[in-house]
């Protein structure tokens, strides 16, 4: 039988899957195409039996759907790919356990991270239109409310755009215009970067004289 599809992020499945950095990375591939632990070595650069690992968990934990097999040197190679995650509504998330919300904010972070800066690497931003920015804001929870629905708004908005060019594809398959675009939208209680650097010099500062002799000398 194959195992009940996940629909809470509160899933101890769910919370299991994400707690590893590669089984993340490997979520994060076949959700835009599909996959063999063979191609998922090779892209990730990592030793197929740790890969096949990860994707049998994956499996096992009901989060990818193999889609067909190929017959390759003797052997058979499986061909996955990421079932739908569960949506994360308001309510869901005001619901979860801190533990899911670690698991999966970690897991975005990371996603997003390597999503941005490989793009990045790759001439992303060269487009004149592209856009990068970090605003800080101070809220009252009015203002934090009126913040979510906008970014809310947004993202239908983003959603109608694709499917409009969907449409447009339809029409002209290979039109050289389509390419990949990204788009990564966060909204969180935020730590100032001047508190942050304020704590960690004031950590720095408050340590016993002989723990930083100590330092010093293993540097020497």
């Amino acid at each position: 039988m194959s195992p009940k599809p996940i629909t809470n992020i509160d899933d101890p499945r769910y919370v299991k899957a994400l707690a590893h950095p590669l089984r993340v990375r490997i979520l994060a591939i076949l959700e835009e195409r599909p996959g063999s632990p063979v191609e998922l070595s090779r892209l990730l650069d990592v030793s197929l039996g740790v890969v096949s690992y990860h994707v049998r968990t994956l499996d096992d934990l009901g989060l990818l759907k193999l889609i067909r097999t190929t017959q390759r040197r003797g052997a058979i190679e499986h061909h996955y790919r990421a079932v739908a995650r569960p949506r994360v509504s308001d309510s869901a998330w005001s619901e979860a356990s801190t533990v899911a919300k670690q698991a999966l904010i970690s897991a975005t972070l990371q996603q997003m991270f390597q999503y941005v800066q490989q793009s990045a690497g790759a001439g992303g931003f060269d487009r004149p239109e592209a856009h990068a920015s970090r605003t800080a804001l101070a809220l009252d929870d009015k203002g934090w409310r009126e913040l979510t629905q906008a970014a809310g708004k947004f993202l239908e908005r983003v959603q109608k755009i694709e499917e409009s060019a969907e449409a447009r594809r339809k029409r002209d398959p290979h039109d050289p215009q389509f390419r990949d675009v990204g788009v990564a939208l966060l909204a969180f209680d935020a730590l100032p970067f001047s508190a942050a650097l304020g704590e960690h010099a004031k950590g720095r500062a408050t340590k016993p004289a002989s723990t930083r002799r100590a330092r010093a000398q293993e540097r020497a």
